[in-house]
């Protein structure tokens, strides 16, 4: 993993010194651990909602297991009884959930919410954006300033939204830990120019700086329907925030999964 750190270092605005993981960024968003992950645990968050993973130890059907995790989220975060968790009429965001969030990248990733899945990604991984609506490549640039105004006005008033973002990872990690160590997915572009390249190795392959959060699909004709040149990248399930069929019929027609980004070894492709 070393070796891979040296040979294509992450760039220092596109990462955080410090994070609310087991390990730094400089790893997590490393070539290395493409190849060789390692289990990503949030601070705390099996010690706060070791009930929650206790149950779900008993369960052996996937949709019971999710029935019980939307179950346990609302009643932990009161999100039927926002007014037990403090809204007033002068405070409408606090109807925000980690759902609405979901909803929301996937109608826009460059809308409030995907800011806030932004910043939390920036919060918990030390990975920071390198788009929100524009191309960001300094802490001290407008663009950057203007995505962490959006995400501050989306998280301002909201109920524990980031703890909220929290143990949805947990619990996708939780899911995906029964299946396959990573994933062959697939992201339709248009302009290569749009993207970070650190290093081009061959025609083919090369080596992408992904934004902190992406879109990517598990077809090559879904990916298509985005762009003629198709990225294809080996995503290890650890960088995975969520992906289809973990809520039942919740979100099972957008067949996106939503990767963390760093440094990714590509292959580039037309169809």
């Amino acid at each position: 993993m070393k070796s891979d750190i040296l040979s294509a270092p992450l760039p220092k605005w596109a990462k955080l010194p410090i994070n609310r993981c087991n390990l730094p960024a400089e790893i997590i968003g490393s070539l290395g651990f493409q190849h060789d992950p390692r289990p990503l645990e949030l601070d705390g968050v099996k010690e706060i909602h070791q009930d929650l993973f206790q149950k779900l130890d008993l369960l052996s059907n996937k949709e019971d297991r999710a029935r019980q995790f939307m179950d346990y989220m609302s009643v932990h975060f009161l999100l039927e009884d926002i007014t037990r968790a403090g809204a007033t009429e002068t405070t409408k965001r606090k109807k925000a959930t980690y759902l609405r969030l979901l909803r929301g990248w996937f109608f826009d990733s460059d809308g409030r919410e995907a800011a806030v899945l932004k910043g939390w990604v920036e919060s918990r991984f030390g990975l920071s954006p390198s788009y929100h609506n524009a191309r960001i490549s300094d802490k001290n640039s407008a663009a950057y300033i203007r995505f962490m105004k959006i995400r501050t006005e989306g998280i301002y008033s909201t109920n524990a939204l980031e703890a909220q973002l929290d143990l949805l990872y947990s619990y996708v990690q939780y899911e995906l830990a029964l299946g396959a160590q990573s994933y062959t997915l697939y992201r339709g572009i248009n302009r290569l120019e749009e993207f970070d390249i650190l290093r081009r190795d061959n025609k083919e392959e090369a080596v992408f700086l992904f934004n902190n959060l992406n879109s990517f699909s598990t077809e090559r004709e879904t990916a298509a329907a985005f762009g003629d040149m198709i990225l294809q990248v080996k995503v290890p399930k650890e960088k995975i925030m969520c992906c289809p069929g973990l809520f039942g019929n919740q979100f099972a027609s957008e067949h996106e999964y939503m990767v963390l980004g760093g440094l990714y070894r590509t292959t580039m492709s037309y169809m």
